[in-house]
């Protein structure tokens, strides 16, 4: 009979029990944060490097556009670091979440500890065989639409503008092909590869979106009214 016992189904955690998964909790939260600042950082940089890129090259107009194209190849280095920070962050946000919907919000229901879906044995299997939610590709998309691919743009802008206003406005196709001109390598050459480079962008930023993580979910309508608003401001 004790054996039988002992190989019972778990119905409720002890208080011990709930305390160490708090502190499960708190220790994701932490996780999560940290990768969440260090995506910053790398958003950061990619930022300032951009402004002094058109610091750079709007200083005079006889100053060479070159900034702006080595800045875009700086940037996509970021990008790369970026995205494999952001498997991390996805990776330890979802433990978060999942502590959130299924431990922490029936607490919070007044209903107790429950194992709705089985989330504590799924939770155990992904400590024991961790493996990232997002590939690599679709990290690299979700950066673009959500920050790269205005930084991106900006320098699309800024390069094309200098181009055609500096240092005097351009009066032919020609001159925008000088103007575009690297050293040894054509002003044609470098635009299309300019057109490749920021293509690939595009094409990765929409294929991903297509391919999204919970694009098919049903969305429910916007509340009319903000329940959380209201419960914030008093009674």
């Amino acid at each position: 009979m004790d054996n039988i016992a002992a190989k019972a189904p778990k119905t409720h955690y002890t208080s011990a029990e709930v305390t160490a998964l708090s502190h499960l909790y708190r220790a994701e939260i932490y996780r999560s944060t940290v990768w969440r600042t260090r995506l910053d950082a790398t958003t950061n940089w990619a930022v300032v490097t951009t402004g002094i890129a058109l610091s750079l090259t709007f200083s005079s107009a006889t100053a060479s556009p070159l900034p702006l194209v080595l800045v875009g190849l700086l940037v996509a280095v970021f990008l790369y670091i970026e995205a494999r920070r952001y498997r991390f962050f996805d990776f330890w946000r979802i433990r978060a979440h999942v502590l959130e919907l299924y431990f922490l919000g029936p607490i919070l229901r007044g209903q107790g500890d429950q194992f709705a879906r089985g989330w504590n044995e799924t939770l155990f299997q992904d400590y024991q065989n961790p493996n990232l939610h997002i590939t690599y590709l679709e990290a690299v998309g979700r950066r673009l639409r959500r920050n790269y691919g205005w930084i991106f743009l900006i320098q699309v802008v800024a390069y094309l503008g200098k181009l055609m206003i500096h240092p005097v406005p351009l009066s032919s196709l020609d001159e925008l092909f000088a103007r575009a001109t690297i050293g040894p390598v054509p002003g044609e050459i470098v635009l299309l590869c300019g057109l490749v480079f920021h293509g690939t962008w595009m094409a990765i930023a929409f294929r991903t979106f297509r391919s999204r993580r919970g694009a098919d979910r049903e969305r429910p309508p916007p509340p009319t009214t903000d329940a959380v608003l209201d419960l914030a401001r008093g009674p």
